[in-house]
């Protein structure tokens, strides 16, 4: 148990949990095998937190965290079945004594957008320090949301975007959003398939969807529309 008067960094908040006594139960979800079990391991020896599960895919985060209950779940952005963000939203629906953190590698203004629209309580990268990594995991646990201060910046950088050109007027599922905002970087199927961790028969079904939604003809008048409504990042050739 953390000893009392500990605080959150910066803001003289406690870090404990919602009850000192009780450990902050968690379940991890990543589809990478090893990072999978080196992230339990790490919040396993956390003061004041016990991982109850983990997970390899959205679908299955979703099934344990209905059977066990979790007070936060470490959940990755991109996995098998259902996505980070659809998750979440299965979460914060079904689940609401339950918060979610986001942890991954891509700091990605798309993939940020949706965790926070989701519902995610924090979203920590995968290089963020152990130490910042308790205080989200304990932010959520006290209801709470937690933030990379990077995170934040790219976070008002894409909506200050998005509002200078009237932008995010598409009605397109969170997987969707993902496919579109890497349709503006100029990925073509089988990156796309890579980046998103589906077969390149899904990306051709994404794609075809997210064109019929937005009414263009051609998968480049579809990343021109995104990169008017401010998403994506630097071009590639289409």
């Amino acid at each position: 148990m953390r000893e009392p008067g500990t605080t959150r960094a910066g803001l003289g908040m406690p870090v404990a949990g919602p009850d000192a006594t009780v450990p902050v139960t968690v379940l991890v979800a990543d589809d990478h095998e090893l990072f999978l079990e080196g992230l339990s391991l790490l919040v396993a020896a956390m003061p004041g937190c016990e991982v109850v599960g983990t997970a390899h895919d959205g679908a299955q985060a979703v099934e344990l965290a209905k059977r066990l209950s979790p007070r936060v779940v470490l959940m990755d952005a991109r996995m098998p079945r259902l996505s980070g963000p659809e998750a979440i939203a299965h979460l914060v629906a079904e689940l609401p004594g339950t918060a979610v953190v986001m942890v991954t590698m891509f700091a990605d203004d798309e993939l940020v957008f949706h965790a926070m629209r989701a519902g995610a309580k924090g979203y920590v990268l995968k290089g963020a320090s152990k130490a910042e990594l308790e205080r989200a995991i304990m932010a959520a646990a006290n209801g709470e949301a937690l933030f990379d201060h990077d995170i934040v910046e790219r976070f008002s950088r894409y909506f200050a975007a998005g509002a200078a050109s009237g932008a995010l007027p598409f009605d397109l599922t969170p997987r969707e959003r993902e496919v579109l905002a890497l349709l503006a970087r100029g990925l073509r199927n089988p990156a796309l398939a890579r980046e998103l961790r589906v077969t390149t028969k899904t990306v051709r079904n994404h794609v075809s969807n997210v064109i019929g939604k937005l009414g263009v003809s051609t998968r480049q008048e579809a990343a021109a529309k995104a990169r008017e409504a401010g998403l994506g990042g630097d071009k590639e050739p289409l």
